[in-house]
């Protein structure tokens, strides 16, 4: 009996899961909502959704990233509105809001500032909680990118959690990086060059009508640092994402540089997207709380405590 009502769970589940992967394809915005809700929150049959994806269609991503106040939500509504106004493109928006450290939650607000395109059809905007996870990225943030390139996009906009200098991850996972920065950062670029700088493909000088603006770019091509140890053209926009001015100028510094991807480029990118995939799925299993108590318990036993020894047993 449990047999037979435990094959029918299965066969119901499995049909289930082909449904919503085919709507899925389809580009229907409630079936990506679901499979994204169940992928985030690992519900049982999250995996089978993501082994079933398939992509027919190369879909580029483009992350967005910069310290706090800088205006990334003010320039993803920006960007999202250069980016329909021909009526052919649909575009994907992931936004990452950090997760408070004190009781887990967040206010995923980011999207307040995209209010205009709620109803747009072609748009899909969906916020994620950091959820503990470092580098400015949700801890799902590539399983998500990765259902919203089989739902028919043809651009994906990934906005981070507000940044400093280390938060380099959107590297990682996205073919094209925009930094934003505002002229007031000046002071800040010599601290800042060891690490964001790094990763950035685009300078987006945001708020450009305020002073100090044209040195500030002037500053950045000055001090630009080599694009993973080669001299590679990496361009500075100014942009005022409150009016739209320059954006249409980013628009086509983006696709340009996106036009220049090659293999090496690509495949480097699914190494590293991979690379962070079997890291996750080889800690899935190691808990904070239960190191915590293990340690406690070797400390009451022993009063010499070698850290290294005790990782082996795990």
């Amino acid at each position: 009996m449990w047999n037979g009502s435990l094959n029918y769970l299965c066969r119901y589940m499995n049909e289930e899961i082909q449904n919503l992967l085919t709507e899925l394809t389809k580009g229907d915005r409630k079936a990506l909502a679901r499979a994204i809700t169940l992928v985030e929150n690992e519900i049982p049959g999250y995996e089978e959704i993501l082994s079933g994806l398939k992509q027919d269609k190369y879909v580029p991503v483009i992350g967005i990233t910069g310290p706090p106040g800088a205006g990334k939500s003010t320039l993803v509504n920006s960007l999202i509105s250069v980016l329909v106004s021909d009526g052919s493109n649909r575009i994907g928006v992931i936004s990452v809001d950090p997760s408070s450290p004190v009781h887990n939650g967040a206010i995923l607000g980011d999207r307040l500032r995209m209010n205009e395109h709620f109803n747009n059809e072609k748009v899909f905007i969906r916020s994620l909680a950091t959820r503990g996870a470092l580098g400015g990225l949700s801890a799902k943030a590539i399983e998500v990118t990765e259902l919203m390139r089989c739902a028919g996009f043809d651009y994906i906009l990934i906005e981070t959690a507000g940044v400093g200098q280390s938060e380099v991850e959107i590297a990682g996972l996205a073919d094209i990086t925009l930094l934003v920065l505002t002229p007031e950062a000046g002071d800040e670029i010599q601290a800042m060059k060891s690490g964001i700088m790094e990763i950035a493909d685009i300078f987006v000088v945001n708020k450009a009508d305020r002073d100090g603006a044209d040195e500030f770019c002037k500053n950045l091509y000055q001090t630009m640092p080599l694009k993973g140890g080669k001299n590679i053209d990496i361009k500075v926009v100014k942009t005022i994402a409150t009016q739209n001015d320059g954006v249409e100028k980013l628009v086509v510094a983006i696709k340009k540089h996106l036009e220049h991807k090659t293999k090496s480029d690509k495949s480097e990118l699914m190494a590293e997207k991979a690379y962070r995939l079997i890291l996750k799925k080889r800690m899935h299993d190691i808990s904070k709380v239960k190191l915590k108590q293990d340690i406690e318990k070797e400390l009451e036993q022993n009063t010499v405590f070698n850290i290294y020894n005790f990782i082996n047993r795990y």
